[in-house]
């Protein structure tokens, strides 16, 4: 499948004008496709991530491709059913929040994930067995691309730690909680698969402690490349494996596998292009400095991640290094002695790999303006789906008092 010509691009920010995120809906269909396909021997159910990315629209893309909607907040669960998601088709993993919320989410009546004794006990005060929940748990696996985005380890945050099971049954047996689920997520940019082997066994050891459960939750995390040489997890492995397991696994209860792919589904249909604004030469570096920064693509500030720059207005020309930098009154530097085509002011830059993680984690530092969204549709039509700030927005929930 072809991803974006250079031409299409230009064209579009031509039209928008830029810094401009562009999606493209066929790339998201086709990964979709590639985990439906892989795990079509099993049952299997995909909920996607959607904090990677909530523009309503793609929202309503992934509905249409037959994905469920994992969220991590009341309010993604609100954007879901705002979507047209069922609420049988939504789920809510909560973490380190006020019940009050778990409330209102029961109130919608969406599944439920919860990741502390102290909501599961409340839970159970408030609703005994009337109503399934889920239980996330820290299984005590290191996995990720790096610390900042690994969340099963011993030193996570996130999730019920295993060797508190104990606290876990005793507190479901005695307000009779209806258990629905077992959850774990171990962390992002997974590529080797056997993690989620370990997690598999880990919960297999726990499925007996739980007379009413329905589902495995495994959670998200798969590897997308972002640059030449990078692998991807490798789903047609990841598929037999987990069947194999689930094959072989001591216990007669059919339970049905869930996974939560997020960035997986939306990052590589995603485009950030920006435009040159000045060029600086010292001695250390060829300086490109574009119109953006930190406030729109945070991810190589935040995580060192790496984001493939192309140079789409002079992709025959010859290469030279370059640190490409924001214009933000911060160090916003996106790359250090970086290979691109010669560039010159005015050319059109393209991050790739931006569909996660990218618009959705911006922000109107130093008062600047988020940018335009655009969708290509499946038949090729480039549409608007969020609109430029203007001045107004920066205003926007400021009360005048003097």
């Amino acid at each position: 499948m072809q991803q974006l010509s250079n031409e299409q691009l230009i064209t579009i920010a031509k039209n928008y004008g830029t810094p401009l995120y562009v999606y493209h809906a066929a790339t998201i269909t086709k990964q979709y496709q590639k985990l439906k396909s892989a795990f079509e021997k099993s049952d299997v159910v995909f909920f996607y991530a959607c904090k990677a990315l909530t523009n309503i629209n793609i929202l309503k893309h992934i509905k249409s491709l037959g994905a469920n909607i994992d969220c991590s907040s009341i309010n993604e669960v609100k954007l879901a059913l705002h979507a047209g998601f069922e609420p049988s088709r939504v789920l809510y993993t909560s973490n380190g929040i006020a019940f009050e919320e778990i409330e209102e989410a029961q109130g919608l009546g969406v599944h439920i994930n919860i990741d502390s004794l102290s909501n599961l006990e409340k839970f159970g005060q408030r609703f005994g067995h009337a109503y399934p929940v889920g239980i996330r748990l820290r299984p005590n696996i290191l996995a990720g691309g790096n610390l900042k985005i690994s969340t099963g380890h011993d030193k996570s945050k996130f999730g019920i730690p295993v060797e508190q099971i104990e606290k876990v049954v005793a507190l479901v047996n005695q307000y009779n909680i209806f258990i629905q689920g077992l959850h774990i997520h171990t962390g992002s940019e997974i590529k080797d698969v056997d993690v989620f082997v370990k997690g598999i066994e880990v919960l297999f050891d726990l499925i007996p402690r739980f007379r009413d459960l329905e589902f495995i939750d495994l959670g998200g995390g798969f590897k997308v490349p972002y640059k030449a040489g990078d692998a991807e997890t490798d789903m047609q492995l990841l598929a037999e494996k987990v069947k194999e397991a689930f094959d072989n696994h001591p216990h007669d209860k059919h339970l049905q596998i869930w996974f939560e792919p997020g960035k997986f589904l939306v990052s590589e249909s995603g485009y950030l292009v920006a435009q040159v604004n000045v060029m600086k030469e010292n001695a250390a570096a060829i300086f490109v400095g574009i119109d953006t920064g930190f406030n729109h693509l945070i991810r190589p500030m935040f995580y060192d991640s790496y984001h493939k720059i192309s140079n789409i207005s002079n992709p025959g020309g010859e290469e030279r290094k370059y640190a490409v930098v924001g214009n933000i009154c911060e160090t916003d530097t996106f790359a250090w002695d970086r290979k691109l085509n010669e560039v010159h002011e005015g050319d059109y830059l393209v991050f790739h790999n931006a569909g996660a993680y990218g618009f959705e984690m911006s922000s109107n530092f130093n008062s600047r303006y988020k940018p335009a969204e655009v969708l290509v549709k499946e038949d090729g039509e480039a549409v608007l789906i969020r609109k430029r700030d203007v001045f107004e927005d920066l205003l926007r929930n400021q009360v005048v008092v003097i």
